[in-house]
Parts: structure tokens; C-alpha cells; sequence
């Protein structure tokens, strides 16, 4: 929603204040210009990137206008689940959870929470994690030291797509300053025998190619890039709180105190208290433990 808002904004202020000095819009329609500089752009995007990062690029920038991928919700239904699997590993044993690493869409205890099971990409860090932790006979340093590894990959990857973007904002002014080079180059083929408004015209079509790749950058893709790479750091927070509670459990905590754990990593905005988390871990049958509430 503040995305939408702040590129209202945007356009309104420059827009408004253009046109409240008493200028045309007309003006600063130049087709040409928007051509070079934004076809200039996207070419210089294809070929500095791999077509990966490319639509990753296009699909994240279009995923703003929904918002954040994880809720607060999500991040309980999160955190309930680990609980689930953990009092079931404690309860049962390791053999327990084969079925459910191996199948997780057949599961039960992934079928209580379809937006996860939906999540391929976190579903698959949750059942990797386990099928270390059942066959992998690692210590809590070892599982944690590797989890991190991934994590790290993973920021890596989801941060592409920005660093992508970020950098067609940096070139964008320089686009605006090719274009309005060319309208310069236009401009002095035109001087022989033409009038003072040919001339006005045409150098005003160069300056609004200028015009057009600063605005471009700074007030359109640099933020787009800001907020795509906001929105990767906190989609990452849901395979941190997983890194951390499975940690914590081969540390040889309860689950209840392992998912206490996950939850304190959680910004605020997100995180669940103690007592809401308690509650809904009580509806599913779960009563944590006092060393829990201590934490």
C-alpha cells in the first residue's frame, strides 16, 4: 500500500509542482527520448544479467504491489509448525518424521498449514534441515555452521534481483544525458535556415531527455530497488526463525523453548508475544514450559 501511495506522491509532486509554474505537459511528451533512454536501459538490464535474474527482477518488482510475502500470521504458522515437528521428533523419535521429509504434501502435520506447503522454496529449507538432523548425526555447531552456509546463499540470490535493478538506476542518468546529446546533435543539424521556435523545441526535447533519466532513477527504479531489496531481507527472517529453532532443538531444548528462541529473531512489527504464540500453541495441544517463559 505505501508503495503505491509513495509513487503517487512522486508523480504528483513533480507533475503538480510542473504544472502549478504554469508549464505543459505537452512539453514533456517526447517519444523519442523515452525510447532511447528506456529501451537503452532495458537493453543494458539483458545484457549485464542472466535471463534469471531477469524475470526474477520483473516478478519482484510486480510483487510489491501485494505487499509482504509473510504476515504475521504466516510467521506464527511458521512457528507453530516447527513446534509440531519437534514435539513430534521428541515424542516419537526420528523414524517418525521420515513420512513427512520424504512427502510433505501428503503430511499431515504440513497439511494444517497450506500457505507453507504452498512455499516451495521454505518447504523444501524445512524438510533439508530435518533430513540432516535425522541421518545426518551432526553436532549442534555442525548443523548450525551448514545451515548458515545455505542461508547465505540463499540472501545471495534473493538479493540479485535488486542489485539488478539498482544498477539500471545508476545508469539511467547517464542514458538521459546520451539522449539529450543526441537532441543537441539534432538541434545544430537544424540551425541553418530555421526559426527560433524550431530551435527552442528541439532543445527543449534534449533537455527533457535529461529530465526524464535522473526522474526515472531517482524517483522511480532507485526506489523500486530499495523496496525489492527490503522485501527479500524480510522474507529471509522465515528461514532464520527455522535455522534457529531446529539449532536450538538438536542443542537439547524443549520445543517450546526452541521455538521461543525463533520467535525473539522476528522484527517487531512481525513477531507474535510470548502469550499469543503461547495461546495458539495451547490450542494445538502444546503447554510451554516454564524455562520457556522465561526466556
Amino acid at each position: 500500500m505505501f508503495f503505491i501511495i509513495g509513487t503517487v506522491v512522486v508523480l504528483g509532486s513533480v507533475v503538480g509542482g510542473f504544472l502549478w509554474s504554469g508549464g505543459n505537459l505537452l512539453l514533456l511528451w517526447h517519444p523519442s527520448e523515452v525510447v532511447v533512454i528506456c529501451g537503452a536501459a532495458l537493453g543494458a538490464f539483458m545484457i549485464s544479467n542472466p535471463m534469471k535474474i531477469v524475470k526474477e527482477s520483473f516478478s519482484d518488482a510486480l510483487g510489491l504491489f501485494k505487499g509482504p510475502k509473510y504476515k504475521r500470521s504466516d510467521y506464527v504458522d511458521i512457528l507453530k509448525l516447527i513446534y509440531d515437528i519437534l514435539s513430534k521428533l521428541r515424542k516419537e523419535g526420528v523414524l517418525a518424521l521420515e513420512q513427512h521429509i520424504e512427502k510433505p504434501e501428503s503430511s499431515d502435520l504440513f497439511k494444517q498449514y497450506p500457505n507453507i506447503l504452498s512455499d516451495h522454496h521454505l518447504t523444501e529449507f524445512i524438510t533439508d534441515c530435518l533430513r540432516l538432523m535425522v541421518s545426518g548425526n551432526l553436532e549442534a555447531h555442525e548443523l548450525e555452521s551448514l545451515l548458515e552456509y545455505e542461508l547465505e546463499t540463499h540472501h545471495h540470490e534473493a538479493a540479485a534481483p535488486s542489485q539488478a535493478v539498482q544498477k539500471v538506476a545508476d545508469a539511467l542518468p547517464g542514458f538521459g544525458i546520451v539522449a539529450a546529446v543526441l537532441g543537441i546533435v539534432n538541434t545544430m543539424a537544424a540551425l541553418d535556415g530555421a526559426d527560433t521556435n524550431t530551435i527552442g523545441m528541439k532543445v527543449g526535447a534534449a533537455l527533457v531527455g535529461t529530465f526524464l533519466g535522473i526522474f526515472v532513477a531517482y524517483g522511480l527504479v532507485g526506489p523500486i530497488s530499495a523496496a525489492m531489496e527490503h522485501r527479500a531481507n524480510d522474507e529471509g527472517k522465515a528461514f532464520e526463525i527455522v535455522k534457529m529453532a531446529l539449532v536450538a532443538s538438536v542443542r537439547g531444548y524443549a520445543p517450546q523453548v526452541a521455538v521461543e528462541f525463533a520467535r525473539k529473531l522476528l522484527f517487531s512489527e512481525v513477531r507474535p508475544s510470548f502469550a499469543d504464540l503461547e495461546a495458539h500453541l495451547k490450542s494445538k495441544g502444546g503447554k510451554p514450559a516454564d524455562a520457556a517463559k522465561a526466556a
